[in-house]
Order: C-alpha cells, then sequence, then structure tokens
C-alpha cells in the first residue's frame, strides 16, 4: 500500500513537471513535443540524461532494471540495456553536441517490432535564471493497420513520465 502511495504521489508531483503536447497525428506518423524545466544548468542536466540508468523509469524496459540502460554518446552510439546475454539496441545516437542535444533514431518498446522508425531529440536549453528547460521532440512514421495516430497518445504518456523521470532525479540530485 505504501509503495502505491508513494507511486501516486510522485505521479502528482511529476504530471506538473513537464507540458507534454501532441503537435500533430495521422494515419502514418505522429509528432510529440515535451518540455519541462529544472533548476539544474544545461550541462548537469546533459549529464544527468546520458546517466539513463538513474533515472528511466524501470517498468519501461524490456528486463525490468534500469541499471541495465546505458547510452554511448557518440554518432553510431546505442542507447542499449543489456543483461548479460539477454542484450536490446533501443535507439542509435545520431548526432551529439555536447551539453546541448542528443538526437536518437529507432523505435522505443513496442514500436521497434512493429517496423516504425523513431527520431528524437533531447534539448538542453539555458534559462535566464540559471535553469534549463529540456524539450523532448519524437518523430514516429510508418505503417500500423489501426492507424499510428491511435498509438500517439499512449506513446506521449509514456515520454512525458520519462521527462518528469529526469526532472525528479535532477531535483533530487541537486536539493
Amino acid at each position: 500500500m505504501l509503495f502505491i502511495r508513494v507511486a501516486l504521489g510522485f505521479l502528482v508531483i511529476a504530471s506538473t513537471a513537464a507540458h507534454a503536447e501532441v503537435t500533430h497525428k495521422a494515419e502514418h506518423g505522429f509528432n510529440l513535443v515535451i518540455t519541462g524545466t529544472t533548476d539544474a544548468s544545461p550541462k548537469q542536466a546533459y549529464q544527468q540524461f546520458l546517466t539513463v540508468q538513474d533515472w528511466w523509469i524501470a517498468s519501461h524496459t524490456w528486463f525490468g532494471k534500469a541499471e541495465n540502460l546505458s547510452i554511448d554518446a557518440r554518432a553510431g552510439g546505442c542507447f542499449c540495456e543489456i543483461e548479460g546475454q539477454k542484450q536490446v539496441q533501443h535507439m542509435v545516437v545520431a548526432m551529439v553536441n555536447p551539453g546541448q542535444e542528443v538526437q536518437l533514431l529507432g523505435g522505443l518498446g513496442p514500436l521497434q517490432m512493429m517496423g516504425l522508425h523513431g527520431a528524437m531529440s533531447w534539448k538542453f536549453e539555458p534559462l535566464a535564471n540559471g535553469g534549463t528547460q529540456i524539450t523532448q521532440s519524437y518523430n514516429v512514421s510508418g505503417f500500423y493497420a489501426d492507424g499510428l495516430q491511435s498509438l500517439a497518445g499512449v506513446v506521449d504518456s509514456v515520454q512525458t513520465a520519462q521527462l518528469n523521470a529526469l526532472i525528479a532525479r535532477l531535483k533530487s540530485a541537486n536539493p
């Protein structure tokens, strides 16, 4: 029961941290833009992002353990999940601008085996108060028999939860 209360409390706190918007949705694709702010500097936010195993939600991994995640921050690098012989390449790093932006290619979770293409960007922009605006954009395209517009809301809620988890980690690491 305590776990449920803590989880619900996290959701209430997290739901105020990021603003999510499905900017476009159609039969063959959708675009998400999710923004949140943190008091951490862009450099701190970027470094925490790269330490994905510390903030990614474990229930959104293939093997149930966030500590198995890593991001190799170089062009062609892997956003991977490795647990011994069990391994997943979630996305491929397409671009790195240290401290400012990381771009990734691939379909996360079930989108991967649906044959869908995804292009994701995480930007870390300085705010006047010394904090950072984090913007995650995810563009997904391909064919899905029921139309991709039917998946946009679910993917949006999962990715919003991930950005909120990053913001929560930044807050706990920089009280």
